[in-house]
């Protein structure tokens, strides 16, 4: 067995561990409502910095001014409640617009 399967095979079995904790102490761990709180306050933290990275950043640098045009239409219209397929292609429509190919 080579390094690389055993690397897969411990992160597959450490996968599986992880997801199988939540079923088997359901009911027996009483997580306080205070953690509770915490974690979705550093989940909601962690997806606003990854979207920040993504639609601010190229490469190191600025990527410009039409990811963040293309992201903010895109909120508008899912704050809005429009469908999925509408906000893609509105914010891809305004990516478009604005030079992004």
């Amino acid at each position: 067995m080579n390094g690389t399967f055993a690397v897969i095979l411990a992160l597959a079995v450490g996968t599986y561990a992880f997801r199988l904790v939540g079923p088997v102490l359901h009911g027996r761990a009483e997580i306080p409502a205070r953690v509770q709180e915490l974690a979705a306050a550093g989940a909601m933290a962690l997806l606003t910095a990854l979207l920040a990275t993504g639609a601010l950043t190229e490469a190191g640098g600025f990527a410009g001014w039409a990811r963040p045009a293309g992201v903010l239409v895109g909120a508008a219209l899912a704050w809005r409640r429009a469908p999925f397929a509408v906000v893609v292609l509105g914010t891809a429509g305004v990516l478009r617009l604005l030079g992004v190919g």
